[in-house]
């Protein structure tokens, strides 16, 4: 039986990479992977998967209102699809990682969703809390902070590379706007131990 799998991680921890590895072993093999990208996310282009190593392949561009399972089942009418991957899952809606269940559900095709575990502020994407909820399967891609301790977190940065604590959710970019560190350099940076306590 196909399942839902989350692939998460702090930033620059390899996952469009990750992703991109795994739609080739299955292409080699002779089996279509249908690839998916939030329209939000066009530091690469718009309907690209593309990993900072250089990697690339074409993927299809959906935004907050696409059902995901509606696609998915029109695609497989034209030709079988083995495997579904989405790139920067955080970005997803409660509603179309229900959908991604149902598609592993109903189809019987795996789902493997690659995305940031938390935003700037240590609080889960909305993607990110309802896949961690729902998906069958979890699995950490290892960063690694500036001190060789495991990266669990994200700082936004400014143009002078000072810690940012406060701006929309999502902002787009890239290692100019964003750092991946442990949790204890998060909270040194920002300048406070914690606003829990």
């Amino acid at each position: 039986m196909a399942k839902l799998y989350f692939y998460y991680s702090s930033m620059n921890a390899g996952k469009s990479t990750s992703l991109l590895q795994s739609s080739y072993n299955y292409q080699e093999r002779g089996m279509r992977t249908y690839l998916l990208t939030p329209e939000i996310d066009v530091r690469y282009g718009a309907g690209k998967v593309t990993s900072r190593i250089g990697l690339e392949a074409d993927a299809y561009v959906f935004d907050e209102s696409e059902d995901l399972l509606n696609l998915v089942r029109v695609q497989t009418e034209e030709v079988a699809i083995s495997c579904v991957m989405v790139d920067e899952a955080q970005f997803l809606t409660r509603d179309q990682v229900w959908a991604l269940g149902r598609v592993s559900d109903e189809l019987d095709i795996p789902v493997l969703a690659y995305g940031l575990r938390t935003d700037f502020r240590g609080e889960p994407f909305t993607g990110s809390k309802y896949l961690l909820a729902w998906a069958d399967n979890l699995k950490e891609i290892k960063a690694i902070c500036h001190c060789g301790r495991k990266a669990t977190m994200v700082l936004r940065i400014d143009e002078s590379g000072k810690p940012v604590s406060s701006g929309e959710q999502v902002v787009i970019g890239g290692n100019d706007q964003y750092e991946s560190v442990c949790r204890k350099h998060f909270t040194d940076k920002l300048g406070r131990k914690s606003e829990f306590t």
